[in-house]
């Protein structure tokens, strides 16, 4: 393990950070924190823990890709010899042997660049949002397209495509990944418990503003990838156009030249939650837990418009992205 280290990330985590970083300080060979900001003393927090702290300049904005830039070059720095980097996100706690697993993983297969494993929610019951970010995580097992921000890299392939893109408030992981597979790499999803995640989601604002947030990565990453053969997340990104802004306004638009009859267009809403639902009933999951997720699913549609609106507005106006925070 002496050629592992872990990148952390976070602000104002509180006892969130406390636990993910005492869950890989002694595991790794090196670990560094980068805070963005805080103001609830996790910077000490995280010294008194035995972290190297990277605290990020005030004046340029935050965003978690620059976050992990910072942190991986500080990181090797401080070990040049690093082959791999755990890149973590501070509200997230390392199961214990994942590192081991992964890296291990990493060593057999030489032409995989990125291992990730199974994310959970820490409290899954608590509320129907941290749920609902619970079956989510719950990604494929094999080769992968993309991984989230809870992943074990191998340096050499981090270095080679020159790291995450520091302008972007969202998405960079998987845009990363684009970039990886695009000089050969692989990326692979373990059948392993990898981390526990505490979402925090209590209320229907913070679901709103995270899918927003999701909207404007696909909205970029389309922006950025989406020209052939690659295709980045120009399925998910009309999806949101159609569901979000078409269907409705075709909707409505049309009732007066159809008497009515193009409102039929909006059975399209419950038609659609009913094949989710249905799906993941297939897929072993309750029915308390399969409605939910797949009305989520359309719902989330408008506020994901909202966030394509806003990224396609700042990129016409030459405007920068701002963070879209949910907690």
């Amino acid at each position: 393990m002496d050629s592992v280290g872990v990148v952390a990330i976070g602000r104002n985590e509180g006892d969130r950070l406390r636990q993910c970083l005492s869950s890989v300080v002694g595991r790794a060979a090196q670990v560094v924190y980068v805070d963005s900001g805080s103001t609830d003393g996790s910077v000490e927090l995280a010294r008194s823990l035995g972290a190297e702290v990277v605290a990020l300049d005030l004046s340029i904005p935050f965003t978690a890709a620059r976050a992990r830039n910072a942190g991986f070059a500080r990181l090797l720095e401080l070990l040049p010899h690093a082959e791999f980097v755990q890149f973590v996100d501070g509200d997230c706690e390392i199961v214990s042997g994942w590192i081991e697993q992964a890296t291990q993983a990493l060593h057999d297969h030489p032409d995989w660049a990125v291992v990730c494993g199974r994310r959970r929610e820490r409290f899954p019951d608590a509320t129907l949002y941290n749920r609902l970010c619970d079956m989510e995580w719950n990604t494929p097992v094999g080769e992968a397209k993309a991984c989230g921000g809870d992943a074990l890299m191998r340096v050499a392939a981090v270095q080679q495509v020159g790291g995450y893109n520091p302008a972007l408030i969202a998405g960079e992981e998987p845009e990363l990944c684009v970039r990886l597979r695009q000089q050969g790499w692989k990326i692979f999803r373990l059948d392993t418990e990898m981390t526990l995640h505490d979402a925090n989601m209590t209320r229907f604002a913070q679901w709103w503003k995270r899918t927003k947030r999701a909207g404007h990565a696909y909205a970029e990453g389309s922006w950025l990838h989406g020209a052939p053969p690659e295709g980045h997340w120009v399925k998910e990104t009309r999806s949101i156009w159609l569901w979000g802004l078409g269907i409705p306004l075709g909707a409505i638009a049309l009732a007066p030249l159809t008497k009515g009859l193009s409102l039929l267009l909006l059975l399209g809403y419950p038609l659609m939650t009913y094949r989710i639902y249905r799906y993941f009933k297939q897929q072993g999951y309750k029915a308390s837990d399969a409605l939910p997720y797949a009305a989520s699913c359309v719902l989330g549609k408008f506020p994901g418009l909202v966030g394509v609106l806003q990224f396609h507005t700042n990129r016409l106006l030459g405007r920068r992205n701002a963070l879209i925070e949910y907690k």
